[in-house]
């Protein structure tokens, strides 16, 4: 049997930019994106600790340095410029894995470094 647990978090990112008129998904700094262990085109859920909302989309890696996250398309619609979000990723763990597996948690500060 297989679960489903957290595998890694990004913890108060700070949205910089919002893009309706693009296919969809999340533009992440590919730097912070690989410090929290997540892929290009990793499904992941979006938490706007601002309004609430919570999404699901994929992760299209950003230009390194940058410390951008950039929700593109549909998700443009669910967050403003300056909100803060959780990004999180999951995986199928079994029961035995699950008792030693610890997710990677990446926290930001307010200008997006990694603290």
């Amino acid at each position: 049997m297989l679960l489903e647990f957290l595998y890694a978090k990004i913890h108060r990112a700070t949205v910089t930019d919002a893009n309706l008129n693009y296919v969809g998904s999340i533009t992440i700094d590919k730097n912070i994106m690989e410090k929290a262990n997540m892929a290009e085109g990793q499904k992941v859920d979006i938490l706007n600790i601002n309004n609430g909302e919570r999404f699901q989309t994929y992760i299209i890696a950003g230009t390194r340095g940058n410390k951008d996250f950039c929700l593109n398309g549909a998700a443009a619609r669910k967050a403003q410029i300056g909100d803060k979000i959780i990004i999180c990723a999951y995986a199928q763990l079994t029961p035995d894995e699950a008792k030693t597996f610890k997710p990677s948690i990446v926290q930001l500060n307010d200008c997006n470094e990694i603290i």
